[in-house]
């Protein structure tokens, strides 16, 4: 019999409290853990609870169609999703665990879930995965979401950041497309500086929420930031983790390449911008990729450029999205049988291609490359997947709490230019001292 987890932690919410869970209450439909019993006959089917943050319309069909399929091949165990949508989704997992009423199936992403499994509401996952699927990940990606020695998620699909450029506009400034297997942050600043005229920006970059793509792209630095696991990490912010802000701030403030509002804004908001010609190019999450191809204007000429290369490579975080279990479910093992169904090659690599995603598989890998034959936006997304590695923010248990309320509006001062990085990196690491005490 395999182990539904050796986890037996005190249950409390210990290093999430601080996020206020009275605040949010649940709405729509009620949620809980997994039920027994199809109709009122009596019939012995269980119904599991599959809560989902998919929110990109292609992908929440292609989630719709993996549990479909299994639906109909597995009449004693049927899924249910839960349609639930990124924003406030810690906040709601705090009330759903400590109210009892989270779903048996928990999609989230590796940095989110430290202090879930922290505080022992994660099932360990490590005997119920599949070997072929354990082979088809590398070791890196699953140390993502290792914690004490238990795997306690399944690695779906991984996010890179992007440069997406107006060919028309690169030409018409007399700029080549690069073409090299990645571009340096020395040649992004030289197009953008080329491409800012009286009537456009040569970049737009929506850093409304800045600290993800901080800590992602200062790996290309060494910038690591944290050392250290659980509540024993220790900060650091040095020349290597200023160097993407400070790099970002030159570009805004001293070029002025880049459309100071657009740092206020969302990566999509931008969007509009770079559709309208406003900008020549602009920094995005990989699954944009997907809605540039559906959204943009007839005609429209873009094109995804190489990787961004640091000092230290092409390096960027690899935080994986996840899919765990709860540990109170009454069926982990099905949970589990479920989850080696959706993360087959055919069945990942469906998701990941509709959400412009990286696969964490091989052989989802390899059927992303066939759905995208003819979309060479695709060429440049995996091969920014070459360089994702664990950062070790993904071992800190307080990371979240850091993030929101220190990391955050201290990155969003430095953008605005109303603090030195100096100040910033003061900020950020006494802000760091106060949360872990």
């Amino acid at each position: 019999m395999r182990k539904a987890s050796n986890m037996n932690r005190i249950r409390g919410i210990g290093a999430i409290a601080f996020a206020g869970a009275a605040v949010l209450a649940l709405s729509g439909c009620q949620q809980g853990s997994a039920t027994g019993g199809g109709d009122e006959g009596g019939g012995d089917a269980v119904t599991l609870q599959f809560q989902s943050l998919s929110d990109q319309p292609a992908t929440q069909a292609a989630v719709k169609s993996v549990v479909d399929d299994w639906n109909a091949e597995n009449p004693d165990v049927q899924v249910e999703i839960i349609q639930a949508g990124w924003d406030g989704t810690f906040d709601k997992l705090i009330t759903q665990f400590t109210g009892g009423t989270a779903p048996d199936i928990i999609h989230y992403e590796a940095s989110s879930i430290a202090s879930f499994a922290a505080d022992g509401y994660l099932a360990d996952l490590t005997d119920y995965i599949d070997d072929d699927l354990k082979s088809d990940i590398s070791d890196g990606i699953w140390e993502s979401v290792t914690q004490d020695g238990e795997i306690i998620a399944y690695p779906s699909t991984l996010q890179s950041y992007m440069v997406f450029a107006n060919a028309d506009l690169l030409a018409a400034a007399g700029v080549e497309v690069p073409s090299g297997d990645t571009m340096t942050w020395e040649e992004l600043q030289e197009i953008a500086k080329a491409t800012t005229t009286g009537g456009a920006h040569g970049l737009g970059w929506g850093l409304a929420s800045p600290t993800a793509t901080m800590m992602s792209l200062s790996l290309g630095f060494d910038g690591g930031y944290f050392s250290g696991e659980g509540t024993d990490a220790s900060i650091e912010v040095g020349d290597a983790e200023l160097a993407v802000p400070e790099l970002i701030h030159e570009m805004a403030y001293t070029d002025k390449s880049i459309d100071p509002i657009s740092l206020t804004q969302s990566g999509s908001d931008v969007l509009a911008s770079f559709y309208g010609g406003k900008i020549a190019m602009t920094v995005q999450g990989s699954f944009q990729a997907t809605n540039i191809a559906n959204d943009a204007p007839e005609g429209f000429n873009w094109v995804a450029l190489p990787p961004l290369e640091g000092s230290a490579g092409a390096i960027q975080a690899a935080n994986p999205q996840t899919y765990s279990v709860n540990i109170d479910s009454e069926h982990v093992e099905e949970s589990a049988e479920f989850l080696n169904f959706l993360m087959s090659g055919e069945n990942l690599g469906q998701i990941a291609y509709a959400d412009a995603l990286i696969p964490s598989s091989g052989s989802a890998r390899a059927e992303v490359e066939t759905l995208a034959a003819d979309n060479p936006a695709w060429t440049q997304v995996l091969a920014s997947g070459e360089g994702l590695v664990g950062p070790p923010f993904l071992k800190v248990e307080k990371y979240t709490e850091w993030k929101d309320t220190i990391a955050t509006p201290a990155f969003q001062q430095y953008l605005a230019d109303q603090i030195t990085s100096e100040q910033l990196a003061t900020q950020l690491s006494d802000g760091w001292a106060d949360i872990a005490g």
